[in-house]
C-alpha cells in the first residue's frame, strides 16, 4: 500500500466518522428541530477554526452486544477553536450514535479536553445532547460522570464553564452543567430533570409533562437552574458569542477591553425624576442601568428568575463591570430565598474572574413571611452577606432610594467592604421605613394623642426628615458622596479608574465555609 493509499484510507475513515450516525439518523435529528453536533459547532465558531481531536476513539465495550455496535467517535465530538478570535475549547455530544450516551472513552474525550482547557487557560463549552449514562457499560459509565464532575469543580474559578443544552440531560447527567457558570438552554428542544415524568408518576402518583418537568421556560422561570433562554439554537449561540465577549478566558486576565464610543461625561437629566415623589412607587432600574453603561447595552443573566432582583453584565469606559440592582417593581425590590442565591453567586463569579462589581440600591428589606422564613431567608439571604463581604474586586454602590434595615448592610455596603458608596438625594438609609420605625418610637405619644391618626402622620414626617435621607450615614462616614443623578455615570467612570489598581487579601485559609 503506498502513502497515497494510506491517505486515502485516512480521509475516508475521517469521512465515515463525521457521518456520525449515518444519513438516516442525521435526518431524524433534523425532523426533531434539532442540528447535529458538528453543524452546532461550525453555527458557534469562527468560520473554519475548528480542530477536531481523538476524533478515532472507539468504545471497547463487549457486553450486550456492544462489541458489534459502530460508534464513530464514540458519540461525542471535541476539540478546540476560536469564538472572535478567542480561543476555546468545547465539546458536543452527538445524539445520532448511541443517543449521544455516555461510556467510558466518552467521557474520557470530555475529560481531556477539559483538562486541555485548564492548562491552556481557555474557557471551555460543553454542548449537551444525549440519552444519559449508557447502561450497556455500567459502571464505567457512572465512573466518567465522576470524573467529568470532579474536573468542573476543578476548573470552577479558574476558566469559564459554559454549558448548552440541546436535547435531554437527565439522571446524573443534570449535574455537570450545574457545576459550571452558565446554563443555555432552548425552548421546546432542552430537557433537564434527575427523574423523568415516568419515574416522578411510578414513586409519587403525581403526572407530568417533560417540558412543564424540565423545560427551559421552566429551569429559566422556576427553578433558576438555566441562565439563558432562546427560542433557536441560534440565537442561542448569539447569545454565548455574546456572554464571551464580557468574559475574560481565565482567572488570571482581565476581560478583553473594547474601544468606548460613547462620552465618558455623558449627563442623563431624566434620572434626576426617574425615582417617584410617592415612595410606595415603582419604576424600572433597568432605566436606570441603561443611562449608566456604554451605549445603553446590558447583557442581563436569568432575567425571568427571581425578577426582584437584575444582575448581569455591562461596560464603563469599555471595560466590563458586573451589575447587581434590586428592582422595585417587583416584591417593591425585596430581598428573598431566590434573589439571594442568584445575587450571590453572579457576584462570586465576578470576583472570581476580576470583574468589579457595581450595585444599586432601593431595599425596603427582606422579604416577609412564614414561607421565607419556613425556606430559610436566613441561611440564603447569609450567601448574600457572604458573597459580598469575600469579594476583593472593586466593589461599588449608588443608593437610589430605600436601604432599610439588614438589607442595606447586605447591598454592599461599606461595612461589607465596598470601596465607595454614592447615594442619590433620593436615598434614605434608616434601620426600618418612617412608616413602621415612627409606630415603635412614638407609640405612647400616637397612643395619648387626642387625634392619633394625625399625630402618626406627624411623626412619621418627623421621622422622614430626620432619618430618611442619605445625611445621616454620610456625616458617619458611611457614604462617601452624595451625587446628582443625572451625572451617575462618569462619576462611576472616575471611581472605576481610581480603583483598577486595588489590592486587597483576605485571611489565608482552605476555603470558607459559605452557607450553602
Amino acid at each position: 500500500m503506498s502513502v497515497y493509499d494510506k491517505i486515502n484510507e485516512m480521509q475516508d475513515r475521517k469521512l465515515a466518522i463525521r457521518q456520525g450516525g449515518g444519513p438516516e439518523k442525521i435526518a431524524k435529528q433534523h425532523d426533531s428541530g434539532k442540528l447535529t453536533a458538528r453543524e452546532r459547532i461550525e453555527k458557534l465558531t469562527d468560520p473554519g477554526s475548528f480542530v477536531e481531536i481523538d476524533a478515532f476513539v472507539e468504545h471497547r465495550s463487549v457486553d450486550f452486544g456492544m462489541d458489534k455496535v459502530s460508534a464513530p467517535g464514540d458519540g461525542v465530538v471535541t476539540g478546540y477553536a476560536t469564538i472572535d478570535g478567542r480561543p476555546v475549547y468545547l465539546y458536543a455530544q452527538d445524539f445520532t450514535v448511541i443517543g449521544g450516551s455516555l461510556g467510558e472513552m466518552h467521557a474520557k474525550k470530555i475529560t481531556k479536553v477539559l483538562d486541555m482547557a485548564m492548562k491552556m487557560g481557555c474557557p471551555v463549552i460543553g454542548i449537551n445532547d444525549s440519552g444519559g449514562a449508557r447502561i450497556q457499560e455500567g459502571v464505567d459509565a457512572l465512573s466518567g460522570y465522576g470524573d467529568i464532575f470532579f474536573r468542573n469543580t476543578l476548573a470552577s474559578g479558574v476558566i469559564p464553564q459554559i454549558s448548552v443544552i440541546l436535547g435531554p440531560c437527565a439522571g446524573g447527567a443534570v449535574y455537570s452543567p450545574a457545576l459550571t457558570d452558565f446554563v443555555f438552554m432552548v425552548d421546546d428542544i432542552s430537557k433537564m430533570f434527575i427523574t423523568g415524568p415516568q419515574v416522578i408518576e411510578a414513586v409519587t402518583g403525581q403526572s407530568v409533562s417533560a417540558e412543564d418537568l424540565g423545560g427551559a421556560k421552566t429551569h429559566s422561570e422556576k427553578s433558576g437552574v438555566a441562565h439563558f433562554i432562546s427560542d433557536s439554537e441560534e440565537e442561542c449561540f448569539e447569545k454565548i458569542r455574546k456572554l464571551l465577549s464580557f468574559l475574560p478566558q481565565n482567572n488570571m486576565e482581565d476581560s478583553p477591553l473594547y474601544q468606548c464610543t460613547d462620552d465618558l461625561n455623558r449627563l442623563e437629566p431624566h434620572l434626576n425624576t426617574i425615582i417617584p415623589d410617592n415612595p410606595n412607587q415603582s419604576y424600572d432600574v433597568k432605566e436606570v442601568i441603561k443611562a449608566v453603561v456604554d451605549n445603553g447595552d446590558f447583557f442581563e443573566i436569568q432575567p425571568l428568575f427571581a425578577t426582584n432582583i437584575v444582575i448581569g453584565f455591562g461596560r464603563l469606559n469599555g471595560k466590563t463591570i458586573g451589575i447587581v440592582a434590586n428592582q422595585p417593581k417587583v416584591k417593591a425590590g425585596c430581598l428573598d430565598i431566590d434573589a439571594s442565591d442568584k445575587a450571590a453567586r453572579f457576584i462570586r463569579f465576578c470576583d472570581a474572574f476580576n470583574i468589579p462589581i457595581v450595585t444599586f440600591t432601593d431595599v425596603p428589606g427582606f422579604l416577609p413571611g412564614v414561607d421565607q422564613e419556613y425556606g430559610g431567608i436566613i441561611r440564603h439571604g447569609a450567601k448574600l452577606l457572604y458573597a459580598y463581604s469575600e469579594a476583593t474586586v472593586p466593589k461599588i454602590n449608588v443608593i437610589l432610594r430605600k436601604a432599610y434595615g439588614g438589607a442595606y448592610i447586605a447591598m454592599s455596603s461599606r461595612h461589607l467592604g465596598a470601596d465607595l458608596v454614592f447615594a442619590w438625594p433620593t436615598a434614605e438609609i434608616a434601620v426600618m421605613g418612617p412608616d413602621g420605625a415612627a409606630n415603635i418610637i412614638f407609640r405612647k405619644e400616637i397612643k395619648e394623642a387626642a387625634d392619633p391618626v394625625q399625630t402618626r402622620q406627624e411623626k412619621i414626617e418627623e421621622y422622614r426628615s430626620r432619618f430618611a435621607n442619605p445625611y445621616v450615614a454620610a456625616a458617619r462616614g458611611y457614604i462617601d458622596d452624595v451625587i446628582e443623578p443625572e451625572a451617575t455615570r462618569p462619576r462611576l467612570v472616575s471611581a472605576l479608574e481610581m480603583l483598577e489598581s486595588k489590592r486587597e487579601n483576605r485571611p489565608p485559609k482552605k476555603h470558607g465555609n459559605m452557607p450553602v
